[in-house]
């Protein structure tokens, strides 16, 4: 059942559940961190419409910078202007940032530990039409396994306003995915957003069902349709993957006895890979995993390749009768 805690949209599985893309959550969060603090400055190579980052430079123009399509220059120029005590959000789609200029990322931002926050938009599979070159399903492991990096992937728009909003406050590198689909927005104002705190959006007893990002929606729906089986499932909301929330994951996990990883991401090295690691030290459970398995993605609607890779409500209800005959 939905708990009550969370307070979601009374509207979650409602045919006419509003649709906000996350990256539209991006672009005002940015806006509301640059009134909060002159240091924040955004800067976009060519993407400006793309990644919303258009919000922040029509608010504040004197702090934004079109660096061109030069995702190199624009992670290393970054480094630079948080040295000098600015706070930096750099943006572009995932597959070029992190995904062109991981290099840069990697030892001119994370190995000096400085404070730069990367967007990166138009995340997994819901590209849809522009096919596997722009659909980025392995940056959520690129970002995870460089020390010093944060990871958040919020779940709809208003998450990722508040997500933006967060990583402006945190000192350090911070990496967060965004969609270009519009998804249904499950949450609301009063719903708790906490960095490193995964929330439980449904309470159960007989499986967890751990998910970040827009397809946590699918879960949920998974969620309802197994509890007219009989079966109680729980449902986490993990917007932050890295750093994990072991302590709320596994406690889930000694309740429920069996736990169901859904992610638009590959599932090695992404949150199915992170939760199986920690998993497998503090409380080893019978596990299944909705994502991406070792595969690129295909041109198509985002629904379409959703249910083509298994990542719709029906294969989430499926893998959890999976790992609950496992227990």
């Amino acid at each position: 059942m939905v708990n009550p805690s969370a307070h979601l949209s009374e509207k979650l599985f409602d045919h006419d559940v509003p649709k906000v893309a996350t990256r539209n959550g991006y672009g005002e969060g940015l806006v509301e961190a640059g009134k909060k603090n002159s240091s924040v400055v955004v800067l976009c190579a060519d993407l400006t419409e793309s990644t919303r980052s258009e919000y922040f430079q029509k608010a504040f123009p004197d702090r934004f910078i079109e660096v061109g399509v030069a995702e190199q220059n624009m992670a290393s120029l970054a480094a630079g202007m948080a040295l000098a005590g600015k706070i930096p959000f750099i943006s572009s789609y995932a597959a070029f940032s992190p995904g062109r200029n991981n290099e840069q990322i990697r030892t001119t931002i994370a190995l000096n530990d400085v404070n730069v926050k990367i967007g990166g938009a138009h995340g997994g599979l819901s590209v849809g039409p522009d096919g596997a070159t722009h659909q980025a399903l392995e940056d959520i492991a690129l970002m995870r396994v460089l020390p010093n990096m944060r990871v958040i992937v919020p779940c709809d728009a208003l998450e990722a306003k508040k997500a933006t909003m967060a990583a402006a406050e945190i000192l350090g590198p911070v990496y967060l995915r965004f969609a270009r689909e519009a998804t249904p927005v499950m949450t609301t104002e009063s719903t708790p957003f906490r960095f490193g705190k995964a929330e439980v959006f449904a309470e159960g007893k007989d499986v967890t069902i751990v998910a970040a990002g827009p397809v946590l929606h699918e879960a949920l729906l998974a969620s309802r349709e197994l509890m007219k089986e009989g079966i109680s499932a729980e449902v986490l909301n993990c917007h932050t993957v890295k750093p994990l929330d072991s302590e709320t994951i596994a406690g889930s996990a000694k309740k429920t006895g069996a736990v169901v990883t859904v992610e638009e991401h590959q599932v090695a090295g992404g949150l199915g890979g992170a939760v199986a690691e920690m998993l497998g030290l503090l409380h080893p459970v019978p596990m299944e995993f909705i994502g991406v398995h070792d595969k690129f993605g295909e041109s198509g609607t985002s629904l379409e390749l959703w249910e083509a890779f298994g990542l719709t409500h029906s294969h989430i209800m499926e893998a959890a009768k999976k790992a609950i005959q496992r227990k």
